[in-house]
């Protein structure tokens, strides 16, 4: 069996694409590598910020459906999404730079022996960076040449993904048995685990909580998170063992950009597994002008007036300003 190389994307829900788009890019300085609309809901954006080339690994993404209320905090949820940094000392930028920025963030702390440092954006939405200091593992991606923030302490990928659930066991089950996790470690009630290579940029963190609340899906919560897998021989193969395992899932999906598969493993969370191709430059963008035209698909280019009516524009042209990188005392 080809296993899984390690995480592939996080999607989340936001209450403003012109807000995500501006804290993504402004203040943490990741790059809109994919503008483009929701494949399932032709209405609504969906925004791919990732490193300077737009690897697997590195990115996230955000729908902004219309009228979607807040979610709701609680059990059941993919609760928080980490970001990568190349060590401890990037950690102590960042703190200056939320705080420049006016955004809500905790001390640094440290997690099964790495420095982290939590923070959430204006819907609430839950982050970490993590320290790249002593990691070792999955390779990170490359920082966004062109953004604010100094390459040396810049974000270079996503780190691990967090989990609430009330049923530890069956999580457990799900996630060693079906996916091929390892149990690495454990800290009063949180459960690290990491598959393939491991490393930051292979782990899921479980935290086992059953006296909360079902979370409840919206803007500031996760929708859902992907894993990565080599191609699309590698997908067929956990199509049929998704499948095998009972699990609810989709089938094959194409998405252009990558092929998926998205499968139910708990009530609340959902899984995509996706290759790492082809990948966000394409026929319509090359690298100089990633995320900087309303993107679509090939299906979608027979209706891209009409989708153009459906979708507000946002001006994110970056290929023609010069940005300065911040350096903060």
């Amino acid at each position: 069996m080809n296993g899984l190389k390690g995480i592939h994307h996080v999607t989340a829900i936001t209450s403003s694409a012109e807000k995500i788009y501006d804290f993504f890019t402004t203040v943490l300085s990741l790059r809109l590598v994919k503008k483009t609309v929701n494949q399932d809901d032709i209405q609504t954006y969906h925004l791919f910020f990732a490193d300077d080339k737009g690897s697997a690994g590195t990115d996230m993404t955000f729908f902004d459906f219309p009228g979607i209320p807040k979610g709701s905090k609680g059990t059941n949820d993919i609760s928080k999404t980490s970001f990568r940094v190349p060590n401890d000392a990037a950690l102590t930028y960042w703190v200056k730079r939320f705080d420049k920025y006016n955004v809500s963030h905790k001390e640094i702390t440290e997690q099964f022996g790495v420095k982290v440092l939590a923070f959430h954006d204006f819907d609430d939405q839950q982050y970490q960076l993590i320290s790249d200091e002593h990691n070792t593992g999955v390779a990170s991606g490359t920082p966004w040449h062109k953004g604010p923030v100094p390459d040396e302490f810049a974000i270079t990928g996503l780190g691990p993904i967090f989990l609430r659930v009330k049923n530890f066991d069956s999580m457990k089950e799900i996630l060693e048995k079906v996916l091929l996790f390892k149990e690495i470690a454990k800290e009063n009630q949180v459960h690290q685990f990491e598959v393939g290579e491991g490393g930051n940029g292979a782990q899921v963190i479980v935290e086992h909580s059953d006296l909360l609340p079902d979370a409840q899906q919206g803007y500031g919560n996760v929708h859902h998170v992907a894993f990565r897998v080599e191609n699309r021989a590698v997908l067929e193969e956990w199509i049929q063992r998704i499948t095998q395992f009972g699990l609810p899932n989709s089938g094959y999906v194409d998405r252009f950009y990558f092929e998926s598969l998205y499968a139910r493993v708990s009530p609340g969370i959902l899984f995509e597994f996706a290759t790492d191709g082809p990948g966000f430059i394409d026929d319509e963008e090359n690298y100089e002008i990633l995320g900087e035209t309303l993107a679509l698909p090939p299906k979608f280019r027979d209706q891209r007036a009409e989708i153009e009516k459906l979708v507000r524009p946002i001006d994110t042209v970056r290929s023609t300003k010069l940005v300065e990188k911040e350096y903060l005392d």
